[in-house]
């Protein structure tokens, strides 16, 4: 019961990356990204992995917390890019 309410945990906050993904990517620019609030969610779910492998809980939960750093990665990338743009723009 505790791993499927850690999914449900990881996909309510996981279906927020790909909305904020598409709003970084549309709106070409960095100033309403924070930097320290994507890193700190990065370290959050690098914790939660590590957690499961220390545990050897290698199943579905893990998959979700991937699945939630992949997403959040993509997130960085794109802030270094629209950070770019944004000093090009200057």
């Amino acid at each position: 019961m505790a791993s499927i309410l850690e999914t449900a945990m990881l996909v309510c906050f996981g279906l927020s990356w790909p909305i904020n993904l598409v709003k970084s990517i549309k709106s070409k620019t960095a100033k309403a990204t924070s930097l320290k609030f994507l890193l700190l969610i990065t370290v959050g779910y690098l914790c939660g992995i590590a957690a499961k492998v220390v545990l050897h809980q290698f199943n579905y939960v893990l998959a979700v917390y991937l699945l939630n750093l992949l997403v959040v990665a993509a997130n960085l990338v794109v802030y270094f890019i629209n950070k770019r743009r944004d000093k090009n723009a200057l």
